[in-house]
């Protein structure tokens, strides 16, 4: 009885790596056909939750170190929810800053953080605005979040484009965001 019950649970393992596999291949080739040029004017291309979060799983830790189990939500129009665990410490030290002794007491060790944001775009750029950060259920949002954006995020990461227009590329006009996926509106 115990064997069949370990069957059944390693095929239902096997099948939801295959699906997350499915799901990360699907995005890579929309995001190969959207990068070609070969779309016409006026096509959409559809990227689901599971293939944005199957992408997010793949490419996040390869990038970052300190950062596990990242998952992505729509949560109604125009907004999405970032949430990891996260270790800063380990963040720093891959990145060649390592913290103080005292900053190393606090940032060391996996915390759950949750980043809700506007994803706004038209004309071919986009604009992400922060709405709330929550660090180990520690909710950060108005000025105190503006105030961290300015001083903590951008002098580390200059080129994040937060609370500012940048350029979509690839000939993409716009990005509709949806619970139900991402729309991608190709242009000229």
């Amino acid at each position: 009885m115990k064997r069949a019950r370990l069957g059944t649970a390693l095929a239902a393992c096997v099948a939801t790596l295959g699906a997350v596999s499915s799901d990360y291949l699907s995005v890579e080739r929309k995001f190969r056909s959207i990068e070609s040029g070969q779309l016409q004017t006026g096509s959409r291309v559809h990227l689901s939750p599971r293939e944005l979060n199957a992408y997010v799983e793949h490419q996040l830790p390869a990038v970052t170190g300190g950062v596990r189990q990242p998952r992505l939500r729509l949560i109604r129009p125009g907004v999405a929810e970032g949430t990891a665990l996260v270790n800063f410490a380990e963040i720093g030290r891959s990145q060649g800053h390592p913290p103080g002794w005292l900053m190393s007491q606090l940032l060391e060790g996996e915390h759950p953080v949750s980043v809700t944001a506007t994803i706004r775009s038209a004309s071919g750029s986009a604009t992400v605005n922060l709405l709330s950060v929550e660090i180990s259920g520690v909710k950060i949002e108005g000025e105190t979040l503006h105030f961290l954006i300015q001083h903590f995020l951008l002098p580390l990461y200059p080129n994040a484009a937060v609370d500012r227009p940048f350029e979509l590329g690839d000939r993409i006009e716009k990005l509709d965001v949806q619970p139900s996926g991402v729309d991608v509106l190709i242009g000229r």
